[in-house]
């Protein structure tokens, strides 16, 4: 087999060039279209306590050595979500921020270990301002980019028109035939067999020792989010609280979050919450993410005391995290997320 050359071969970067030089157009283009809205840009600290407490999320850990030889375990962070929610505390109602984050165990077509996120926030606005925010970046980052179509693996969706909105419970019964809600009682407590039985009567695998979080990524990997964002874009919302360890209960039904997601193409592009600001059920919620984390893993991260302290004061606010490559991807027509990163990290050997 022929090695591949090198990046830094000149006609290798010749022909990457054209599309990382949109990628910049579009993020000059996006910070302009945060500025017009009265966000401040904000520029949190890569190094954290705490990189994040989702039970499948991984992170790159380092340590920090003081002059007297003392060390501290640190995290390359995989959201700058913690940091910004410190802010909100503080007392900043619109912030934005656009910088790298790292996640370890991701390789592929859609995934990089260090890529580049943009994170909102707005204060005492709904979370559904998200949803009209984002529809607005995705057409912004076509025009941008002189394109009215995106296309991934023969899928195609038009960025320019009103994005769908979808329950989860709606997909999973258009879907894969399921009654998701059934198996998630009032009080948001998840029914692991009614689940299996479903999915089961639903023709997909199942395994003895299933929970009802593995039956869910099931289905939503291999029966919905394939079909999202066909046409036209997809807001996935309404998750069940069991799968929204950060949002609040929904208004007016207890058995799902204010969560939503965003798709274009089957591809997922961003991640939304009306802002859970309970400390005392966030922490609740962290230590349950961190036993799944020691039961599936072997290991846990440490909670960020200083960010439950600061929730307690937390003003009500909606956030929301975009793949930014993930969406230049798709404005240029790239096959990779490789393909609009200047300089992606080394492969590893698998």
């Amino acid at each position: 087999m022929t090695k591949a050359s090198p990046l830094w071969a000149p006609h290798v970067h010749a022909d990457r060039r054209p599309r990382l030089l949109m990628r910049n157009r579009i993020t000059a283009a996006v910070r302009a279209f945060f500025a017009a809205r009265d966000f401040v840009p904000v520029e949190t600290a890569c190094l954290q306590v705490s990189p994040g407490n989702e039970a499948h999320l991984s992170a790159f850990a380092t340590e920090a050595i003081s002059t007297g030889g003392t060390r501290a375990p640190l995290y390359l962070h995989t959201s700058p979500e913690f940091a910004a929610k410190k802010l909100l505390a503080a007392g900043e109602t619109r912030i934005v921020s656009l910088g790298p984050v790292w996640r370890n165990r991701e390789r592929g077509p859609l995934h990089h270990p260090e890529f580049t996120m943009l994170e909102w926030y707005r204060v005492g606005e709904p979370y559904t301002a998200l949803m009209e925010d984002t529809a607005g970046l995705i057409a912004l980052a076509a025009e941008t980019a002189g394109t009215r179509r995106f296309a991934f693996r023969g899928r195609e969706a038009d960025p320019l028109a009103e994005p769908e909105r979808v329950t989860v419970a709606e997909a999973f019964e258009r879907f894969a035939g399921i009654d998701l809600l059934a198996t998630v009682a009032p009080s948001g407590e998840t029914d692991g067999e009614a689940l299996h039985a479903a999915v089961a009567s639903a023709g997909l695998r199942t395994a003895p020792d299933d929970r009802w979080a593995d039956l869910f990524s099931r289905v939503m990997v291999e029966r919905v989010e394939p079909e999202l964002g066909i046409g036209r874009a997809t807001i996935l919302m309404e998750y069940p609280v069991a799968e929204a360890a950060l949002a609040r209960p929904a208004p007016h039904d207890a058995r799902v979050a204010e969560r939503f997601e965003v798709y274009a193409c089957g591809v997922e592009l961003a991640n939304g919450f009306g802002e859970l600001t309970d400390a005392g059920e966030q922490r609740r919620r962290f230590e349950a993410e961190m036993d799944e984390k020691a039961r599936v893993y072997g290991e846990r991260y440490p909670l960020d005391e200083d960010f439950l302290a600061a929730l307690a004061i937390m003003p009500d606010a909606a956030g929301i995290a975009l793949g930014f490559d993930r969406l230049a991807m798709l404005a240029v027509g790239a096959s990779r997320i490789d393909d609009v990163i200047w300089t992606p990290v080394a492969e590893t050997p698998r």
